[in-house]
């Protein structure tokens, strides 16, 4: 069976240690988490985790099962790329030099359809959503003109069908 990119929603109560339980399913299984990133869900309290790996089909079931027996995770699912809206953000440090003296930057940074949100006399700050692949093609693009720091967020994805946690949580709350 061939390996694909599977991103996972899990909602969980927001308790301390879960996100070491859920890493240890991943080590357990020798799986390489290619991005992780949390945040509220759109039921008050409930927490949602969207982690992205690179398994077959049977691996990702069995993962599922295997976060669903912690305590604090409520449901957890896997959509395949095609399933999902997702992106990802970057932010790149660049010394304020190249905005000045290298004209070419600022069609870089057009071009890619990023945004400068910051500006001193010794760096400038862009900031690029998209997918992963633009965020890697505008670091390699700006690298030349003095890159002096990068970072990008995990994937943050909506999945395109209705999800039905929201139903199933809403009736927890009004129990």
């Amino acid at each position: 069976m061939e390996k694909k990119a599977f991103t996972l929603s899990i909602y969980s109560e927001n308790n301390i240690g879960l996100v070491n339980r859920i890493s240890t399913i991943f080590l357990r299984r020798h799986v390489n988490i290619e991005s992780f990133s949390t945040s509220e869900s759109e039921i008050e309290n409930v927490f949602r985790f969207v982690i992205v790996i690179h398994v077959t089909e049977v691996q990702v079931k069995k993962i599922v099962q295997q976060l669903e027996k912690q305590v604090d995770v409520i449901r957890a699912f896997y959509h395949t790329d095609e399933e999902t809206i997702y992106q990802e953000s970057a932010l790149y440090k660049v010394k304020s030099s190249a905005l000045f003296e290298e004209r070419q930057i600022q069609n870089i940074i057009k071009n890619s359809h990023a945004n400068i949100v910051t500006v001193s006399p010794e760096y400038f700050v862009i900031e690029k959503t998209g997918f992963r692949h633009e965020t890697e093609q505008l670091y390699k693009d700006l690298a030349p003109y003095g890159l002096m720091q990068f970072v990008r967020s995990g994937r943050i994805s909506v999945t395109k069908s209705k999800m039905e946690i929201t139903e199933l949580l809403q009736s927890f709350q009004t129990n």
